[in-house]
Parts: C-alpha cells; sequence; structure tokens
C-alpha cells in the first residue's frame, strides 16, 4: 500500500495543510509552489493532484480509474506543462486556455501544473490572468517556481501561495544515506546542498570539486595569484556544472562579506561572470578574469 507523500523529504505542515484542504473540500481554484529548486514542489504538487481527482471518499485510494490513470500518465484530467526552451510562452498559456474550459472526463475536477512558472514571459503572464481571474469551477491550477519576484503582483494576489523551506542538513544527510550510502558529507558539500534534495543528487558525486572551490575562497587572501589558478585547474575541467560552481562560489564569499567587505564586492564580479556566459562568453577566459579580478579586489584593498 503506498502512502500519501511518501518518500518526499521535509515540508510536512505543508503536506499536512494540503490534505486538511481536501478532507475539508476546501482547496483553492489556483496555488503558487514557490521554493527553491530541488525541495520537492512538484513531487508535492503532483501527489497533491492525484488526491484532488481521486474518485474515492479517502482521497488516496490507488484503486479507482482516476487514481490508475494518473499513476500511468494517462489520466486526461491532468496536465502538466514544462517550459518551451528558456521560457514558457505565451502560445502554451493560450493553448491551456482552450483546453480549461472543456469538462472533466474520469474526475470530478481538472488539475493543471505549471512547473517553473516563474520562467514566463509578462505576456504568458498576463494571458494566464484571465483564466485565474475567472477559472472554471472543476479546475485547479499550481504554478510552481523558485523565484517569487518573477510573478506579476496581479498574478500572485489571485493565487494561494504557499512558501516551502529548505530541507534540513540532517534530512539531506539522512536521505543520502539510506539511499546512496553515502556517511561521509561534511559542511562544505552541505552548503553546495543549499537545503535542495535536487541539488544534493546533483552534487554528490562531486567532493574534490568543491573541496577545491572552498580552498580557493579560503585561500584567496594570503596566496599569490598563481596558485590560485594552479588550485583552480579542476574547475576549468568542469564547464558543465558552471552556474553551480559559481553559485557556490558566491555563498562562501557570502560567509566571509561579514567581516569583510571586500568579498562582497566580489559577489559582484561572479553575478558578472554568469551574465558573460550567458551570452555564451569563453569559459575559459571567464574563469580567468573572474578569478583574476576576485584576488585583485581581496588583495589590493584591505
Amino acid at each position: 500500500m503506498n502512502y500519501l507523500f511518501e518518500g518526499i523529504i521535509g515540508n510536512d505542515k505543508i503536506k499536512e495543510e494540503l490534505k486538511t484542504s481536501i478532507d475539508l473540500n476546501k482547496n483553492s481554484h489556483s496555488y503558487l509552489f514557490i521554493g527553491t529548486s530541488g525541495i520537492g514542489k512538484k513531487l508535492i504538487a503532483k501527489e497533491f493532484a492525484k488526491m484532488i481527482l481521486c474518485l474515492a471518499n479517502n482521497k488516496y485510494c490507488n484503486k479507482c480509474k482516476s487514481c490508475i490513470e494518473f499513476d500511468s500518465d494517462n489520466n486526461p484530467d491532468f496536465v502538466q506543462i514544462e517550459p518551451d526552451g528558456n521560457s514558457l510562452k505565451i502560445e502554451q498559456i493560450r493553448e491551456m486556455q482552450k483546453k480549461v474550459i472543456e469538462f472533466p472526463i474520469v474526475s470530478n475536477k481538472k488539475v493543471y501544473i505549471v512547473n517553473d512558472a516563474d520562467k514566463m514571459t509578462k505576456e504568458a503572464q498576463n494571458c494566464l490572468l484571465k483564466t485565474l481571474e475567472e477559472p472554471p469551477e472543476f479546475v485547479v491550477i499550481i504554478l510552481i517556481g523558485a523565484n517569487e519576484n518573477d510573478f506579476l503582483s496581479t498574478i500572485k494576489s489571485r493565487c494561494t501561495i504557499i512558501r516551502f523551506n529548505e530541507i534540513s542538513d540532517n534530512e539531506i544527510k539522512k536521505y543520502l544515506k539510506e539511499k546512496y550510502q553515502i556517511d561521509n558529507i561534511d559542511e562544505n558539500m552541505l552548503e553546495a546542498f543549499q537545503g535542495s534534495i535536487g541539488r544534493a543528487e546533483v552534487l554528490k558525486d562531486k567532493k574534490d570539486l568543491y573541496n577545491s572551490i572552498y580552498k580557493i575562497i579560503e585561500s584567496i587572501n594570503r596566496v599569490n595569484l598563481i596558485d590560485i589558478l594552479n588550485e583552480a585547474e579542476i574547475i576549468y575541467k568542469s564547464q558543465e556544472d558552471k552556474f553551480e560552481i559559481l553559485d557556490y562560489i558566491n555563498i562562501l564569499l557570502f560567509k566571509h562579506s561579514k567581516e569583510n567587505i571586500n568579498y562582497a564586492n566580489c559577489i559582484n564580479i561572479v553575478e558578472d561572470t554568469k551574465k558573460r556566459l550567458k551570452a555564451n562568453s569563453n569559459y575559459n577566459m571567464c574563469i580567468d578574469n573572474m578569478l583574476f579580478k576576485m584576488w585583485e579586489e581581496i588583495n589590493c584593498k584591505i
């Protein structure tokens, strides 16, 4: 027998609130799930959708036609929309609006999950407003995003906003030990995970890379530039992880910024490097430039 939210770590209070809303038949027509990427927002949203669509009184029977078709990704009353490339486009929202007014086929309701909804263009968000203002009574729309500020205020005002918490370090350690038999996660790696199970899944086998980054930032104020560049060799070989690397550098810089403002200035250097890389600038040259400027900032202005 499967249990509600089985295997989904963290945010127990939110799980209970969603279950209660189903039990009391008081679920909203539109939700906004907000929180760091990789903390289970989409997993919880899908379980919530399955509950909404379930035909049994207990709302989690796993036996009715709706549940069976949901588990096989064939429930016609459930639709999940993902970004088309780097954004969610107005054409995707218009297509959704054509379908949203159609009555349910299997269940009594229909559920639409819009994943990475913070990637909607402003045109797409304005288009979606029409549906959020007057949704069909049988429709529930769940928007999922990491950056609340990327949503128009008019969108947020029409949604029940649920803010997800990061997963605790202890929960991440327990998860990695039980699933991967990894029990030697140090504080540096936990900082890199940023409370995200999804990030932990990706980064768990990259301890050497993150230890090297840690050494660079910890020693940048007392070693020469050549030593820094030599230590950074592993970064040059890890282009596929470039944005995760830069995010981790900023975490470490922020810690030091409380004691030295020059580290805070380095955060701007890293952010400028991100922009250059997103504009397809040469990776090695960007890292060279970033490390040189950071070293200069820390060592020449103390």
